[in-house]
């Protein structure tokens, strides 16, 4: 099967022949997949924004963007990032100018590299660790740092409170997801993005697909709330609450600043639902056809990168309307939430599990 891996070996072999040293194919490489991943995350981030406002329209019996870009205002986004472009990029005068100009690019950078080891297709995917999953929680969570510098750099009490309620929102919620992921892991016995993929093929029952979301349904539902809470959607928005907090930790932001941290979201939205595809609904995995004049591993790998996509901007459509459906919780509520119903859910899960494996092998 061609794989990325084997073209960038590849590479680097003719790279060899020529003489080269190996810092010029290593620097070629990461350049290209920066790229990629750059220009994937700003297309989707427009269509994702897009997309929301019709989703809040039709749950508000509104029509939304109709107008700039023609068929259903589709253009709108990108009228609105050349606008944040345009726009002066104030920053406070008694901020902390390092802190404050290098935040949103801390956010960003968390988002971007969680996508080293996100598995599109058979074959496709950057960087498979073998602790591919531990990677991918533990770099996303960063962007609570990049928060926190915002926040406390801005010198605004708003943004220091929306900070502050970020950090304590990402410290608890983060317990309960982590050990939400741990039953596909038990049962896969590998924490591999690649390798969970590949050990939900078959069916359960004779009749289901392998997804682990079946046996481990409960561990979908505590990720996908912690997720909620981890991107920083409603119910789970405390940290920029506009009506307590004018918009939070970058209340003082304008112009293109500002849409980096909002370009973040919606790339750790991505994030989080290639996460619970990859874990529980089988991540590549679906039903594909041989096309005429493409090799049948092609073939696969083009149908593989449409389901997971799929199933990417399904849980993210869920998370939209959400959104705009349910009611912001109390800081208190978000908090017992957490400890008092998620926490002893993802225990109770996790010890079940591991008896269920214990008695059946």
């Amino acid at each position: 099967m061609i794989t990325f891996a084997k073209l960038v070996e590849q590479f680097y072999a003719l790279t060899a022949a020529w003489g080269l040293p190996w810092l010029v194919p290593t620097l070629v490489v990461m350049t290209v997949v920066v790229g990629v991943v750059v220009a994937y995350i700003s297309v989707a981030a427009m269509f994702m924004i897009w997309w929301e406002r019709k989703i809040s329209a039709h749950i508000q019996v509104r029509f939304g963007p109709m107008r700039v870009g023609g068929w259903h205002g589709w253009a709108q986004s990108i009228a609105d990032g050349i606008k944040l472009l345009l726009k002066e990029d104030i920053i406070p005068a008694r901020a902390d100018k390092v802190v404050f100009v290098l935040a949103p690019m801390v956010v960003f950078a968390a988002s971007l590299a969680s996508y080293v080891t996100i598995p599109w297709a058979p074959g496709l995917i950057v960087r498979d660790l073998n602790i591919g999953l531990l990677y991918m929680v533990s770099i996303s969570s960063l962007a609570v740092v990049g928060i926190i510098m915002a926040g406390w750099s801005s010198n605004n009490k708003y943004a220091t409170l929306g900070a502050m309620r970020s950090a304590a929102q990402a410290v608890s919620y983060e317990v309960p997801l982590v050990l939400s992921i741990l039953g596909p892991v038990m049962i896969a016995g590998t924490m591999s993005m690649g390798k969970l993929v590949e050990a939900q093929g078959g069916t359960w029952f004779g009749f289901l697909p392998g997804w682990f979301v079946f046996p481990q349904a409960v561990a979908f539902l505590v990720y996908f709330t912690c997720a909620l809470a981890e991107c920083n959607r409603l119910p789970f928005d405390i940290p920029e609450a506009e009506s307590e907090l004018v918009a939070g930790f970058h209340v003082e932001y304008s112009g293109m600043r500002f849409a980096i941290f909002f370009l973040a979201e919606y790339a750790n939205m991505f994030v989080v639902a290639a996460i619970a595809t990859t874990l529980f609904l089988g991540g590549w995995r679906g039903p594909w056809i041989p096309i005429p004049g493409l090799p049948p591993e092609v073939a696969h790998g083009l149908f593989g990168l449409v389901w997971f996509q799929l199933k990417c901007y399904f849980l993210i459509f869920v998370m939209m309307w959400l959104r705009w459906t349910l009611n912001r919780l109390r800081v208190d509520q978000l908090m017992d939430f957490a400890w008092k119903v998620l926490l002893p859910i993802a225990f109770a899960n996790l010890i079940l599990t591991g008896l269920a494996l214990t008695l059946w092998r």
